[in-house]
């Protein structure tokens, strides 16, 4: 078949379009990967530079170091670290009790094995410092997590962790009874809401008793309860603690809050006693 040179010439400038738009889509595609890129890029340091965020006490008030603090709302929702409807009754904090006082609670599982109970993350966060020790004949596991936004939040009397979180604990000074200094986990581990941290909690061998303790802390600012100059006076000792101290419950949504306020009160000699709940 004979094409004539203007057919051909018509051929060429087909493919040379043909070229210039598969060229220029190419082009398209690497320049999106490229913002895309410089994007990720952006948000892993905005996280990086969020997660790097500590707070530090300096003898009078909670600091946040490593950079600037990120806002979060007012009251911030934590998730239920446990299965609500498993709990019996609750520990309230900011209250006196036999062994002194307490800026934490907790929740009591009477109706439960040890090992019916998971203990999980409630808020975004980090484990910054944690212990084992010997309380009862069981080897307990005391964590405290950070919120870089200024929120500090505490487990204890976990006994049975997950693989993650037991081999984050094995490497800690070998567990004493009754000594629950903490170390610091550095660098600190970042968690999710939602992780789950145990799967069984309280006491096993002499105790028999299903509970954990659980306590919420705003690092940015003293609590109500502080500001009563008879409370200041009294924990001025337990200040770093004490003067932060929040009711956990409040922060656990109002539906969940409802259901463990309706409870019995796990402390038969304090009560539902607290400087920080209404």
């Amino acid at each position: 078949m004979n094409i004539s040179k203007n057919t051909q010439r018509g051929f060429h400038i087909i493919e040379i379009l043909i070229a210039v738009v598969v060229i220029g889509l190419l082009g398209f595609v690497v320049w999106r990967f490229v913002i895309s890129s410089n994007n990720d890029s952006q948000n892993d340091e905005s996280t990086s530079k969020a997660s790097s965020v500590t707070w530090m006490w300096s003898g009078d008030s909670w600091q946040a170091q490593g950079g600037t603090a990120p806002t979060c709302d007012p009251k911030p929702e934590f998730k239920m670290p446990a299965d609500t409807d498993k709990v019996t009754s609750v520990l309230y904090p900011g209250q006196q009790r036999s062994t002194g006082y307490k800026t934490h609670g907790g929740f009591l599982f009477a109706n439960s094995e040890n090992e019916d109970i998971d203990a999980t993350i409630p808020i975004d966060s980090s484990l910054i410092k944690a212990s084992r020790y010997i309380e009862k004949g069981d080897v307990q596991y005391f964590m405290v997590f950070q919120v870089p936004c200024g929120y500090a939040y505490r487990f204890d009397h976990l006994l049975t962790l997950t693989p993650k979180f037991q081999a984050i604990m094995d490497k800690l000074p070998e567990p004493k009874v009754n000594d629950s200094r903490t170390t610091p986990i550095e660098p600190a581990i970042a968690v999710k809401a939602g992780e789950k941290v145990a799967t069984g909690v309280g006491f096993k061998k002499e105790l028999q008793n299903t509970s954990m303790d659980f306590g919420i802390y705003d690092l940015r600012q003293p609590n109500t309860a502080s500001k009563n100059s008879a409370y200041a006076s009294k924990h001025a000792d337990e200040k770093e603690f004490a003067f932060y101290g929040v009711c956990f419950l409040d922060y656990l949504g109002s539906d969940t809050a409802s259901k463990l306020k309706a409870l019995p009160a796990a402390d038969q000699t304090a009560g539902k006693t607290s400087d920080y709940c209404d």
